[in-house]
């Protein structure tokens, strides 16, 4: 087929085209639920193991060592604070108004390291209970930080706050945002489809070559008349 075959038939039933994709939408926006507010909490932290103090006779930096200690701790500090029991000593902290399971709070809790920083990010859906949750979590690592912190080998290491929380509104997902434009597109595509389809399984004569293509033997063609011509002078030249 050439392309203006191609644009013959898409043109043929355009009306399809343009229906099926506008249903989508209309469909999709009746249906689509409002997006939950979500907020957001960023704190970090320094887990640190004070250097060993300077003697005679030592071979290596003691400031050196301790800087890789704080990595090898934060590394496993870093699990300790995802864990379960981490969360249950944060939910006998917060107010008696507020009830959180510890396990929504595991689910709630994301932790990463970068070198001795750990970046604890908590994501909730009430801005006052997500507030409560970040100061029980303060609160957690300054009285039981030494206790995590001495199972993990490190007694005198120490867990310092550097900033937050950081409380903010979270917008909607990249995936809720092109959710309705990657239906639209889809309906599209299938109505495209949808239309060559018809198109094939129509066996309706339209031109010399749908004639042609049963074997029908065509004698001649009378063209259609052109509506940009004007009709006068057709007239005038059989007056003449």
């Amino acid at each position: 087929m050439e392309l203006r075959t191609y644009a013959r038939i898409i043109r043929r039933r355009i009306w399809l085209i343009v229906a099926l994709p506008l249903l989508v939408l209309l469909i999709a926006l009746l249906t689509q639920k409002p997006t939950p507010t979500t907020f957001h909490a960023s704190m970090r932290l320094a887990v640190g193991v004070p250097p060993l103090p300077v003697e005679k006779g030592m071979n290596f930096d003691p400031r050196l060592t301790s800087g890789q200690a704080s990595e090898f701790l934060a590394d496993d500090f870093t699990e300790v604070v995802r864990g379960s029991a981490f969360a249950k000593a944060v939910s006998k902290r917060l107010p008696a108004e507020i009830s959180i399971p510890p396990g929504a709070i595991v689910g709630a809790t994301s932790a990463e390291k970068h070198h001795r920083i750990l970046y604890l990010d908590i994501s909730w859906p009430d801005q006052e209970q997500l507030l409560a949750i970040s100061q029980a979590v303060i609160q957690t690592m300054r009285e039981d930080g030494g206790t995590y912190l001495a199972q993990l080998g490190a007694a005198d290491a120490e867990v310092t706050l550097l900033d937050g929380p950081n409380i903010a509104p979270v917008g909607p997902s990249l995936r809720r945002r092109l959710d309705i434009p990657l239906r639209v597109m889809l309906a599209l595509i299938a109505a495209v489809a949808l239309v060559f389809f018809l198109e094939y399984l129509d066996d309706t004569v339209r031109t010399t070559a749908d004639a042609e293509a049963l074997g029908i033997p065509i004698l001649g063609e009378i063209p259609g008349q052109r509506s940009h011509l004007p009709r006068t002078r057709s007239s005038t030249s059989l007056r003449s």
